[in-house]
């Protein structure tokens, strides 16, 4: 993992005065990424709309008093539990590699153990998210709710402990919308 440049980095949470500051954040940062559709600034917008965002859990990183940032954990259903899904993490391009992403990423895990979640969830790429403790989350029991490759679908401990959870995770119904918010 890389370590942060030597650039004053804050990690905080969200307020609505950074709205506009992380759409243009999020455009940005999966503007060019692989698995993109061009929805990911929508659906940040839709998340907070529908109330599956944990206020504490949308972390900006602030670079020089600049946001250069972003990371969103919603609560997700997983049988008779509730655990967190972390999406999207975002960062501006040109500050890419330099810690930020793993920084947001501690920063909400702590935060979401805290609070008593039992998991994070992601569908990402694992040799990125394995660096933080995720795994495939078949081993524990649970199933994407759409179709997923292999090992994409994954999940972190957040306690320190793997309960067993055999379910299809549910997530937010801005999930699966593709209008503009």
């Amino acid at each position: 993992m890389k370590q942060p440049s030597t650039e004053q980095i804050v990690i905080r949470q969200e307020t609505p005065a950074d709205y506009r500051a992380v759409f243009d954040l999020v455009s940005r940062a999966f503007g060019n990424a692989e698995h993109a559709d061009g929805d990911e600034p929508y659906l940040v917008g839709r998340l907070r709309k529908s109330g599956a965002v944990i206020e504490e859990l949308s972390l900006v990183a602030e670079v020089d008093g600049q946001i250069a940032g972003h990371i969103l954990f919603t609560e997700v259903r997983a049988g008779d539990t509730v655990q967190l899904a972390l999406a999207p993490l975002s960062v501006l391009p040109v500050r890419q590699n330099r810690g930020i992403g793993s920084l947001l990423v501690n920063a909400g895990h702590e935060r979401g153990k805290r609070l008593g979640y039992d998991y994070s969830i992601v569908l990402g790429n694992p040799g990125y998210y394995s660096r933080f403790g995720y795994f495939p989350a078949g081993r524990i029991g649970l199933k994407a709710p759409f179709p997923v490759p292999d090992g994409c679908f994954m999940v972190h401990p957040l306690q320190g402990k793997t309960p067993v959870i055999s379910a299809i995770v549910e997530y937010a119904n801005a999930f699966f919308q593709k209008d503009a918010c």
